[in-house]
Parts: structure tokens; sequence; C-alpha cells
């Protein structure tokens, strides 16, 4: 039950809102595109230790990805802003359903 990553002597918890730049390699060219969003949850043991970041892209459709902790492709990881309180459970899964709609 991992609850924290560290990169580059920073810490990272579950809950955190970050920004993760990341090198996109198209043809010959290298360019960096930031990916921000929350911290979902941390899988692994040391090396291979992997975090998912939600962001909510246009309209209200939420996209996820998987990055390695000790990827090469990773540019820097820049925290946003910590959750207001704190965090109780290791896996944030419960952000991944929609809320229920009222319909008039």
């Amino acid at each position: 039950m991992a609850l924290k990553i560290t990169y580059k002597e920073q810490n990272f918890f579950v809950g955190d809102s970050v920004k993760v730049n990341y090198k996109i390699k198209e043809k010959d060219k290298e360019r960096v595109q930031a990916f921000d969003g929350v911290i979902l949850a941390v899988k692994g043991i040391g090396e291979n230790k992997n975090f998912i970041v939600q962001k909510v892209a246009s309209n209200a459709v939420k996209v996820e990805r998987t990055f390695p902790v000790n990827s090469p492709w990773i540019d820097s990881i820049v925290k946003l802003r910590a959750p207001k309180s704190k965090i109780r459970r290791a896996k944030l899964y419960y952000l991944r359903a929609d809320k229920v709609r009222k319909t008039a």
C-alpha cells in the first residue's frame, strides 16, 4: 500500500494535484507536454513504482494516465496544490464514478 512517491528529492502523496511534464517524441522532434490532474493511486515497490493521474478534459470527460516514476521521459513533476483535508484512502478510485445527476 504505497501512499507517496519521491521524485528528485520531492514527495508527492495520493490526492495531490500535480503537473507532469512528459517528453513526447514525434518522428525526429521531441517536445514537452503537460498533463495536470489529481494523483489517484500509487502502485509498485522500488524501481517498479507507478502512479495514476486523472484530469478532467473538455465536456467533463475524465482522462487517466499511468506514469512510471523512474521513466527517463518525465521531464518534471510540479505540485500544484495539496488536498484541503487529510486523505484517508490509499486509492482514490471513487473519483472515477460520475456523480448522480438530477433531471427535471
